[in-house]
């Protein structure tokens, strides 16, 4: 059976190859962007299997609004993709109050809103999937990404909470973790070019350099390919709760991983001791 998408930040990237992706199998896609513009030759291809529709996602009572528009439109909602986001650039010191509260705002509250919205469609079908779009920067912290990783691993708990709470209605939630992809003129896309760049301090000059030198390794992956990969997750029977697009930041997330539970372990006495545990009574003590 064909399913009815509803995409948010499908003007361009991956949001929109993820559209592309969905109408050209046979699906219905209400897409959603800041301006509308972008989807007429969408319109002219596809046409009545695609909804353009304006949404600003930190708007939240446009959110429902357009939410309900798509469901009323379509008579069902199947997959609810939150894509829309953007990276904010800047050591913790340099961040300003409204930097920091418009990243979580777009990133966080949108993704929020758009899930409040459409759950009770989705519990009323006893089916659906939220696909959330995330990074590899919700599972590490690079310095300089301190706001986009906040509201990364903020999102990346949210959906977690959220697969727990509404497996029994038969809702699927899946968390996608891309790492660098040509989303603009077939290149990765330069993190301290990107427009959210705070007034840089010039005490930070290194760090920008190796972080620029960090992005200019990872391959950059085909945007096409990853829309692709996303029909598989949503075709699955028992999708994952996280998967990672790319391998670019794969040895670094293991290496990530391997170094908390190593650090976790050495300092479990202490750990004991903070609960007020006598060491001898202590599991990791007795081994």
């Amino acid at each position: 059976m064909s399913k009815v998408w509803f995409v948010t930040g499908s003007s361009r990237g991956l949001g929109r190859r993820f559209v592309e992706a969905a109408l050209s199998r046979g699906d219905r896609v209400a897409a959603t962007a800041r301006s509308t513009a972008s989807f007429d030759a969408l319109v002219a291809t596809y046409g009545d299997a695609v909804l353009p529709l304006k949404l600003d996602v930190t708007d939240k009572g446009a959110v429902f609004e357009t939410v309900k528009r798509a469901a009323g439109h379509f008579g069902r909602l199947d997959v609810v993709v939150n894509n829309a986001g953007y990276a904010q650039i800047g050591a913790v010191e340099e961040l300003t109050e409204g930097q920091l509260r418009d990243q979580l705002e777009t990133n966080v509250f949108g993704p929020v809103w758009v899930i409040q919205a459409a759950l009770p469609y989705l519990r009323e079908q006893g089916a659906g999937h939220f696909v959330q779009l995330s990074s590899a920067a919700g599972i590490l912290a690079m310095p300089l990404g301190g706001a986009y990783q906040a509201s990364r691993w903020a999102i990346e708990a949210l959906n977690e909470t959220l697969a727990g709470e509404v497996a029994g209605f038969g809702i699927k939630v899946t968390i996608v973790e891309p790492g660098g992809y040509a989303t603009r003129d077939g290149r990765n896309p330069d993190p301290l070019a990107n427009g959210h760049v705070a007034e840089p301090s010039p005490v930070y000059d290194g760090l920008r350099r190796r972080l620029a030198e960090v992005a200019g390794r990872q391959p950059a992956g085909d945007p096409a390919a990853a829309a692709q990969a996303l029909l598989k997750v949503v075709d699955s029977a028992n999708p994952p709760l996280r998967v990672l697009f790319g391998q670019g930041f794969y040895p670094m997330i293991q290496q990530a991983y391997a170094d908390r539970l190593a650090t976790w372990a050495e300092w479990q006495g202490l750990s004991a001791e903070a609960q007020g545990t006598p060491p001898a009574e202590n599991v990791g003590a007795r081994r």
